[in-house]
């Protein structure tokens, strides 16, 4: 017997399913804060120990940062207009929106791990102080979520292009754009607090 559906409420908002399922999403998403806010805990207290070794204003480049941002902050954009789409049952928008939205995020860990990679090369490396060790587990972290959501994001075009914009694929969709709008506010607390706060000291 199929599950009655709720057709005044938004595609996936209609099973009661999903209804739970998103519940659920969110309870997680407050585990995800607790995890966010100790390692940004975490580093704050290290902040300061940098052990002779490079800091904040021998490392924090605002110009490549702002590079990332914008990426970021653009990919929640598209990824608002995917859900936007969806609603308008526009299967083609969904698709084309959420996909731009994963070559943003993939734009994003591309110039993030170049950033790396040149601290490594000033001598910057997760062993050199505890700044760097909290600097790095901060964000390693966050870029390995932003890399795992775009390959739950591809699974879910995979499953989109092959049943079809429906109540189930609709709630894979929201459930997923919740979480990148997580990382994208996590990102702007990094910038906030992390570079600009680094970087007027």
């Amino acid at each position: 017997m199929s599950e009655h559906l709720d057709t005044s409420l938004p595609l996936e908002y209609q099973s009661e399913q999903s209804r739970l399922n998103i519940f659920g999403f969110w309870i997680f998403l407050g585990a995800e804060i607790a995890l966010f806010a100790t390692l940004f805990a975490t580093y704050f207290v290290l902040s300061g120990s940098t052990a002779g070794g490079p800091d904040q204003l021998d490392l924090f480049k605002i110009k490549d940062v702002m590079t990332e941002t914008i990426l970021l902050l653009v990919s929640s954009f598209t990824c608002g207009l995917a859900i936007f789409s969806m609603r308008n049952n526009n299967k083609k928008g969904l698709l084309l929106w959420f996909i731009i939205t994963l070559l943003l995020g993939a734009g994003f860990i591309y110039f993030e791990l170049h950033e790396f990679i040149d601290y490594v090369h000033e001598g910057a490396t997760i062993q050199t102080s505890g700044f760097l060790s909290g600097f790095f587990v901060l964000l390693g972290t966050h870029g390995l979520h932003v890399s795992m959501g775009i390959l739950w994001g591809i699974l879910l075009i995979i499953q989109l292009v092959k049943r079809g914009l429906t109540p189930v694929t609709s709630r894979k969709f929201f459930i997923i754009s919740l979480y990148w709008h997580f990382l994208d506010v996590v990102w702007i607390f990094i910038f906030t607090f992390v570079y600009l706060g680094g970087l007027i000291q």
